[in-house]
């Protein structure tokens, strides 16, 4: 019996003490006091951040450039090219084929529909202008871009909807535009009058202000005010074009 107690507590023992050995080797391989290798400095690469802003910029610059090599092209040699071979005997024609009280017809007709369909009506103005003079010209002028600019108004009324879905797209535009709808009459009145001379385009403006609150007398009131400098202008240059002996003066056709 003896005996028996004694082989257990020996066993036990020894148990113990592997046990003991085993923690003792996993404590020390945990925690040794050998040095750490040092290891050698790498240079960390760039983040992928700075890289791909370097690379946006460099787009960004590169695209710069073209349009403006594009733009500088078109307005020394293709533009003049276009109006003096294709506008010009265009206007020329429009002019000798039909008689004055027809050919203004023609012309108020063309004012008015034009912007309905987002087409420049910069040759109506030029040619009228140029056949008529100052001041059965400014009237011409006046009357089709007034009707020009009454269509697209209630035109766009039925698609405010749709309007207002492709304005999201550009939410800051949206907000200008929403400015003109703001205050009174007068304000208004203003606010229109200083988007006709401003560079934004009028066809588009003539559909997107129906997404606001404007009224419509503000509206064409103001839009008629805003048009008197532009129709002068077109006139002047036309009618300094026709006495030119030397060939039409370029002007920006397309605003």
């Amino acid at each position: 019996m003896m005996t028996d107690t004694s082989q257990e507590l020996v066993k036990d023992s020894d148990h113990t003490g592997h046990h003991t050995r085993e923690d003792g080797e996993y404590i020390r391989l945990g925690m040794s006091d050998e040095p750490n290798p040092i290891l050698p400095h790498v240079s960390e690469p760039p983040t992928p951040s700075k890289s791909k802003s370097s690379q946006r910029w460099t787009k960004i610059l590169t695209l710069c450039i073209v349009i403006g090599l594009v733009v500088f092209i078109s307005i020394k040699w293709v533009l003049p090219f276009l109006f003096k071979k294709v506008l010009y005997p265009m206007m020329k024609w429009e002019a000798t084929a039909f008689g004055r009280p027809v050919l203004a017809l023609v012309l108020v007709g063309s004012l008015a529909l034009f912007p309905v369909f987002l087409i420049p009506s910069g040759p109506s103005m030029w040619l009228a202008g140029m056949i008529f003079g100052y001041g059965i010209g400014f009237v011409i002028i006046i009357a089709g871009t007034t009707i020009g600019m009454i269509l697209p108004f209630f035109i766009g009324l039925f698609f405010r909807d749709r309007i207002h879905q492709w304005l999201e797209r550009w939410p800051k535009k949206a907000a200008i535009l929403r400015l003109a709808a703001e205050g009174n009459w007068f304000h208004q009145f203003r606010v229109v009058a200083l988007f006709r001379v401003s560079p934004f385009p009028y066809t588009i403006f003539n559909y997107a202000i129906v997404v606001t609150s404007l009224r419509f007398w503000p509206y064409i009131c103001g839009s008629v005010a805003g048009m008197i400098p532009e129709a002068f202008l077109y006139i002047y240059r036309s009618v300094l074009s026709a006495q030119n002996c030397s060939g039409p003066i370029f002007v920006p056709l397309l605003l």
